[in-house]
């Protein structure tokens, strides 16, 4: 008898997490480089860029051209980051499939990223919300509301579940589609993770859909693990561990994805993905940001010997 494995969509935020926090600008098309090479590798989700003013990050300067070429294969969900409602509308114009609005749940990290309070971007992901209405994208473009430095923040220390808790009721109330929880820096451990999905999951149900690791501690592939027990099944990654927030000092990259992709895998979830088409994708990096340091265990080690391709789609049991 033929069963299909349960699928885990692996969302590759390099392009834009992973790159944020890097003074030197990689080239657009050094960047649409990646987006191809990441495709051909079977990534079908991607967080391209995000809309913010270029003199403030240089980096996301070319984001609508970035999006456009993502945008070019027809079975690509293109995912966008927006700060605020002038985001949100050229998010919307730009024709991504998902937007996500960034609301920290530490005060001290919030208003140094977006100089809001949390209250205060609730508020604006509302009218984000509103906008998404006005503008007919109602069906036509998700909205994410990605809760940041849930399970601690390098500005503020200890962040209480009951304010994640109060944050996660408030979006609940908006027009969101999905609610994303982010270990923005990397403070998350797995019985942290047990205790809060374990409490918000119940809460937030079929909506709480992602998880966003990073690896600071080396904690991001056990508290992957404890997240999936909990019924979540897309996390967020970056080729290579690229990553950082520039307003949480300390804090250092997402979980690689080709390890995140392996450790799946090897737990026989589906992904779709090549893991040594990644591998190889960390060449583009290496080339355009030579100065950058690159992370990720499985390109340090290489693949165990004897290593063969998962099979993708089903898997053959006895009737």
């Amino acid at each position: 008898m033929s069963i299909r494995k349960q699928h885990v969509t692996v969302q590759e935020v390099g392009l834009r997490d992973g790159l944020q926090s890097i003074s030197a600008v990689m080239p657009t098309s050094e960047k649409k480089r990646w987006i191809d090479a990441e495709y051909a590798a079977g990534v079908r989700h991607m967080e391209v860029a995000s809309f913010v003013p270029a003199r403030l990050l240089p980096q996301m300067a070319d984001a609508a051209d970035v999006i456009a070429h993502a945008l070019s294969y027809p079975d690509l969900t293109v995912t966008a980051l927006v700060p605020n409602l002038k985001g949100a509308e050229r998010a919307f114009e730009a024709g991504v499939h998902r937007i996500v609005a960034p609301i920290s749940v530490s005060s001290a990290h919030s208003m140094a990223n977006v100089r809001k309070t949390p209250l205060d971007m609730v508020a604006e992901f509302a009218r984000i919300a509103e906008l998404r209405q006005a503008m007919g994208m109602q069906g036509r473009t998700k909205l994410i509301a990605g809760l940041s430095t849930v399970f601690g923040c390098t500005l503020q220390g200890d962040v209480p579940l009951e304010d994640v808790r109060e944050i996660v009721l408030r979006v609940l109330d908006i027009d969101c589609d999905i609610i994303a929880l982010a270990d923005t820096t990397g403070h998350a451990t797995p019985g942290q993770v047990e205790r809060f999905f374990g409490a918000l999951k119940p809460l937030a149900e079929d909506k709480l859909t992602v998880a966003h690791f990073h690896d600071t501690r080396g904690m991001a592939l056990p508290n992957t693990m404890v997240a999936l027990r909990h019924g979540i099944f897309e996390f967020d990654a970056s080729l290579a561990g690229l990553g950082g927030c520039p307003h949480a000092p300390g804090a250092t990259g997402n979980v690689a994805t080709e390890d995140l992709v392996f450790m799946l895998e090897s737990l026989g979830y589906h992904t779709g993905i090549d893991v040594e088409k990644l591998l190889a994708a960390r060449s583009i990096i290496r080339e355009s940001l030579p100065d950058e340091a690159l992370y990720g265990s499985l390109a340090r080690a290489g693949l165990p010997k004897g290593y063969t391709k998962p099979t993708l789609e089903t898997e053959e049991v006895a009737a």
